[in-house]
């Protein structure tokens, strides 16, 4: 429950900032005649949106394992990351299309107005700002082992690199004249154009984990080295691993003497259990299955 208040304060922080900033962009955005500036506080609303999903389901995967979940609500977790990268990708797009519209319109000769000094303002407000709140969500994101947080954190950092294209393409508007006021819908296709990376990295991770991907080679490698470090434990196989939530479920093979009594292999069972645990963490799912070595089989 320490764990979920401390991601419900980070969570809360970072909404609160959403919503001044959301504000002050629609007005600076409307009122500064400026489309990026609108598109950077589209993105910014989808933030706050994020925030919200973060709170509902966090609270739902910190629940303890009952008889309909065997394995923990972490999934939920999974789930929320794997929304706010759906949630990034449809303003993305959006964001994209519009800027597009207005520089074709540009292309065709349409006059596009210049955006005012309001809307570079709410830009740099909002870097600095964003870049703050992104800074400290991932560190405690990282402290907190939560995905969720990551990835909002993550949409906190995509918020403050698209107001940089935005001040960048509301500064050369400003600065360069009305002939260049097309650099206004440019930032804003840029700005879009990262956005959709961004989420599509959020849903790579999601989708994976919510279909059972195995964990990277490389941490699948130190659970056979740490299994095979307990003596009497020979080639570890048959390794199994997936992500639940926050935390690993882990499932192995391992070889033994067959002569030694039941009650030392169980022991030794537990060992690599405990060993695992240490390494990934108290809710980490160990199974260890026990084999005779071959001189052993029958």
């Amino acid at each position: 429950m320490e764990r979920n208040k401390e991601i419900y304060e980070v969570t809360l922080i970072g909404g609160i900032v959403n919503v001044v900033l959301l504000v002050f962009k629609f007005v600076a955005g409307i009122l500064g005649h400026s489309a990026a500036m609108v598109a950077d506080a589209v993105h910014s609303l989808s933030d706050f949106v994020t925030d919200v999903i973060v709170l509902v389901f966090v609270r739902i995967s910190g629940k303890p394992e009952d008889k309909s979940y065997d394995y923990g609500h972490g999934k939920y977790e999974t789930l929320a990351m794997t929304i706010i990268g759906m949630a990034l990708l449809v303003v993305a797009v959006g964001i994209v299309y519009s800027g597009i519209e207005r520089i074709v319109a540009w292309t065709r000769g349409e006059l596009l107005e210049a955006p005012g000094m309001l809307a570079l303002w709410a830009a740099l407000l909002s870097i600095v700002m964003k870049e703050c709140v992104y800074r400290y969500s991932m560190v405690k994101a990282r402290a907190l082992k939560s995905q969720a947080l990551e990835a909002n954190a993550w949409h906190h950092r995509s918020d403050a690199l698209s107001s940089i294209g935005t001040a960048i393409g509301i500064g050369g508007a400003i600065l360069l004249g009305q002939r260049w006021t097309v650099l206004d819908p440019v930032a804003s296709v840029i700005v879009g154009l990262f956005i959709v990376k961004v989420a599509i990295y959020l849903l790579r991770d999601g989708i994976g984990d919510l279909m059972e991907h195995s964990l990277s080679d490389e941490v699948e490698d130190e659970m056979l080295r740490l299994a095979a470090s307990v003596e009497g434990v020979t080639n570890p196989h048959d390794l199994r691993t997936r992500r639940i939530g926050n935390h690993y479920a882990i499932e192995l093979h391992i070889l033994m003497d067959g002569d030694i009594p039941l009650r030392e292999a169980h022991d030794k069972a537990s060992e690599v259990e405990e060993l695992l645990k240490c390494q990934y963490g108290d809710a980490t799912h160990v199974v260890v299955h026990v084999e005779p070595t071959a001189e052993n089989k029958s």
